[in-house]
């Protein structure tokens, strides 16, 4: 069963999936998509157009602005933003105010599993590859490849995770080794992938 507080304010043209539950304060705009079973935290903000798979979460105060796109299972952490505007200003060079016609929105790409940190920013048109995580307070600039952790500002890749979440450890082989599930994981040209079972 789907869910929204009395509170939320959610466009009527917006598309919300079954047992979606969406907290107070939220703000779901015109032609937004939200998948199946989502969990979208007071004082969200999901902007028009934005596309969200099946069972994400959005935390408190997340801000996802147009046109992101979040596959299944993203994990968007307390007051994280996913920005739309590579070049910000509120004026035209005239000094009149800028409306929609006066800049192109760029959407941030989130694959399946990822996970964004709180008060993480990730800077559009980035896409952040499936499983991945960006820390807490990280500034995201460049893509994520799958399966990476990164953190700092500006972001920069700390190591390798698994679809737990947990960091990897490298093994004598020279493979990586979750050390929640035992799955191995195999790094070639700095793309990370699961190891084929047989």
């Amino acid at each position: 069963m789907t869910t929204v507080a009395d509170s939320a304010d959610v466009a009527d043209t917006a598309s919300i999936g079954e047992g979606t539950r969406i907290w107070h304060l939220s703000q779901i705009r015109e032609g937004a998509v939200l998948g199946k079973n989502c969990n979208i935290g007071r004082g969200a903000y999901v902007g028009p157009g934005v596309q969200v798979g099946d069972n994400c979460k959005l935390q408190n105060y997340a801000l996802v602005y147009e046109p992101a796109r979040l596959a299944n299972g993203v994990f968007v952490g307390p007051a994280a933003v996913l920005t739309n505007d590579q070049h910000p200003r509120a004026i035209t060079p005239d000094g009149t105010l800028k409306g929609s016609d006066d800049w192109v929105a760029v959407g941030v790409t989130i694959g399946e599993g990822a996970s964004i940190g709180a008060r993480a920013v990730c800077i559009a048109p980035v896409c952040i590859g499936e499983w991945a995580t960006v820390a807490a307070g990280a500034v995201v600039t460049k893509d994520v490849p799958a399966f990476a952790v990164v953190a700092g500002v500006p972001a920069r890749q700390m190591g390798w995770v698994g679809q737990a979440g947990h960091p990897l450890k490298q093994d004598d082989g020279g493979s990586w080794l979750c050390p929640v599930t035992g799955r191995r994981y195999v790094e070639s040209n700095g793309q990370l992938q699961p190891e084929k079972i047989s």
